[in-house]
């Protein structure tokens, strides 16, 4: 399973923090979990939630690049893409993965990424974070955004009138 190694949560207080959960509607049931599981660990991180749903994950990255703009301080952008027998499997997650990429970089704040790409549907199922699921990916997005959000705070804070300065 793709979750063996994953890091240890950080410790964090999303206090402060304004997140904006931009969520596909793609594939109800998985759809459903990984957006339950971003909202429960928001605020169990202390943090401020805004819900907007799209119709699918090519549209994220606008959305994405919107909220932020209007003031969010992190997105988390979830979606679920299942392979078919065509191509467009293929170029929409290439879309939206570069889309939210650019996103973050021109606006530099974090976007958590909670777009699962999928050969089948039990995958999803399995990533969900619903009862049974083995993973949690909504959730693990919504952390990543907001304990990235809380570093650029840290790094774009004022240095305190002293501190590093040479005698």
């Amino acid at each position: 399973m793709s979750g063996e190694g994953a890091p240890t949560e950080l410790d964090v207080d999303g206090a402060g923090i304004r997140v904006t959960v931009v969520a596909g509607t793609w594939h109800t049931t998985i759809a459903e979990g990984l957006l339950a599981g971003a909202l429960t660990t928001i605020e169990r991180l202390g943090a401020e939630a805004t819900v907007v749903r799209v119709p699918g994950s090519f549209e994220l990255p606008v959305v994405a690049k919107a909220a932020l703009d209007a003031g969010a301080d992190a997105v988390v952008a979830l979606g679920v893409i299942i392979r078919g027998g065509t191509p467009h499997f293929d170029f929409v997650s290439d879309a939206a993965t570069a889309g939210l990429t650019r996103v973050a970089l021109d606006t530099g704040k974090p976007v958590g990424f909670g777009v699962l790409t999928l050969d089948d549907e039990q995958q999803g199922l399995d990533r969900a974070g619903l009862p049974g699921s083995k993973e949690d990916k909504g959730a693990e997005a919504a952390h990543a955004a907001i304990a990235t959000a809380i570093t650029l705070r840290g790094l774009t804070a004022p240095v305190p009138e002293g501190v590093g300065a040479s005698a």
